[in-house]
């Protein structure tokens, strides 16, 4: 009751904003659209004569820097500004974001967590600044690539800004050096990595002379999905129905085929047997005491503790990334993730006044800056800025700089107070992931990871951004419906025979409407055939 109390308080407030900002480019007169270029040309972006008072909020994990600090002066004196940074913790957030809003003192800026459905629906009723106009001015906004914004558009126009998150997706690698002890090469096909997994479960991968090991390592959810490419991905849009609608992955063909894979291996015992009730860490221990050799993949984000224990029981281990296998349509490629691990909108308020606007996207700039790891010292004055001085936020250790343990609670740094202190890696960096890591044996994994995502087309999904009603109300539980029935299948309580009884079980739970209002996004969106990158 009280969320409804919310939601209709906020309305209320919404609709004393749904004017701003809906007249449309294509209506203006020629005097109108004059007027508004010389407007532009007569305000420099950059020019800080004028003191503005920024506010903002936005979620963090792990606790928030005090309200008062140097780093925080520092912002307010490169900037000219009174910047009111409210940073609330990610498990408070969606709860107290949502009472700010609602009590009608949104703040200049607002941060959302990815696929946060009140952003979508608050930009529709006018409570957020477009900002196709503005964002040219900026060097690290403008290189944000096209398809990424996509998916923060409503109506054609960009609301949102992405918080950086590489657009490689985990994937499947494998244990390079059980491969070798049994004479086996790299599979390239479903059947191949079958016939891999079963040999990993009976021929003594290890040569410890124990029947100790097994294929595929995969928890609850069946997580890791093991999709080899968009093709069966169930998180991909990549599949149309008879009427020439996308469907979701998770009812297509494609999805099929990996379910009677998986129930293959669950009768050759090629694959965690109690998967079902397996939580991800302990799928985790599963592939890293060496139990199973294939599991997951990333170029960032990987446990080098993890990989650590591996070693000490296996030093021999040597890892090697699975390329995408070829699908039956032709198509060769995993599908790309969405470049973004949150959201951060302005204020249609700030309409008034565009001096506010530039310097609060001058901020917002400035915290999503990324500085080349040969950049990263105290000669470049900017880095230096940012992460609060040679000495004081940060010292030099060796080549590379090193945070001193205080820098986020004593709040030394400014990068601390940035809504968005993500760096958005331009995609045109020529950076290498595995620098990132100290193991030899992570940093090959992961370079064979970046070479195989370099060397391949990705998909662009095309629901990134798309929002259906009903998937709201109902797609968490239709979801899970799905996960537990395809479940069943694999451990053999439910035939794969019923596939289309599933599917039609779906549709008639809620699926034919998500479908629909998807597509009728899709199109939306201007999507109209499948997108490779």
């Amino acid at each position: 009751m009280r969320r409804k109390n919310l939601l209709v308080s906020f309305l209320s407030l919404s609709l004393s904003l749904s004017l701003i900002g809906c007249t449309s480019e294509e209506t203006k007169s020629d005097t109108d659209k004059k007027d508004k270029d010389e407007k532009e040309s007569a305000i420099d972006p950059f020019d800080h004569s004028k003191k503005y008072e920024i506010s903002g909020m936005t979620f963090r994990f792990g606790d928030p820097p005090p309200a008062k600090s140097p780093g925080l002066d520092m912002i307010n004196e490169k900037f000219n500004v009174d910047f009111k940074p409210e940073i609330i913790p990610q498990g408070d957030y969606a709860e107290k974001s949502s009472a700010i809003v609602a009590s009608g003192s949104m703040p200049d800026l607002v941060g959302f967590q990815a696929n946060d459905t009140r952003f979508y629906q608050w930009a529709k009723e006018g409570a957020f600044l477009p900002l196709d106009d503005y964002l040219k001015h900026y060097p690290t906004l403008s290189k944000i690539p096209e398809h990424v914004y996509d998916a923060f558009k409503v109506n054609g126009k960009i609301y949102g800004i992405p918080r950086y998150s590489n657009e490689y997706p985990l994937v499947p690698i494998i244990r390079k050096d059980w491969l070798d002890n049994l004479g086996l090469e790299v599979p390239t096909s479903y059947e191949e990595l079958e016939d891999v997994a079963v040999a990993f479960t009976k021929n003594d991968p290890d040569k410890n002379g124990k029947n100790d090991t097994y294929g595929l390592a995969i928890g609850e959810n069946i997580n890791p999905n093991f999709n080899m490419g968009a093709y069966w991905d169930f998180g991909a849009w990549y599949h149309k129905n008879e009427d020439g609608d996308f469907i979701p992955g998770m009812i297509s063909e494609g999805r099929k085929d990996l379910i009677e894979f998986f129930a293959n291996l669950y009768k050759e015992g090629a694959m965690t047997k109690d998967f079902a009730v397996l939580n991800w860490a302990d799928t985790n221990n599963e592939f890293y005491s060496g139990k199973a050799g294939i599991f997951v993949g990333g170029v960032s984000g990987m446990s080098e503790d993890y990989m650590s224990g591996l070693l000490s029981i296996h030093p021999e281990a040597k890892f090697v990334a699975l390329p995408p296998f070829k699908a039956p349509d032709g198509s060769q490629g995993f599908t790309m993730g969405s470049g973004n691990s949150g959201i951060l909108a302005l204020n249609a308020k700030l309409a008034d006044d565009e001096g506010e606007i530039y310097r609060a996207l001058e901020i917002v700039d400035a915290g999503k800056t990324f500085y080349p790891r040969e950049e990263r010292n105290p000669q470049n004055q900017d880095f230096d800025w940012m992460w609060g001085k040679e000495g004081t936020g940060y010292n030099m250790e060796g080549d590379q700089p090193v945070r001193v343990p205080n820098f986020s609670s004593d709040g030394l740094a400014p990068s601390t107070y940035f809504l968005d202190n993500r760096e958005h890696v331009p995609s045109d960096a020529k950076i290498r992931y595995a620098d990132d890591y100290k193991l030899a044996e992570m940093k090959d994994l992961v370079n064979s990871l970046q070479d195989m995502f370099e060397s391949n087309e990705m998909f662009i999904n095309p629901v990134n951004g798309v929002i259906s009603q009903t998937d709201q109300e109902k797609g968490t539980d239709l979801m899970q419906f799905l996960m537990n029935e395809q479940a069943k299948m694999i451990a053999g309580q439910r035939p794969v025979s019923d596939w289309d009884k599933l599917v039609d079980e779906y549709l008639q739970r809620g699926g034919a409407a998500i479908i629909k209002e998807t597509n009728q996004g899709i199109k939306d969106k201007g999507y109209e055939d499948l997108q490779w990158k």
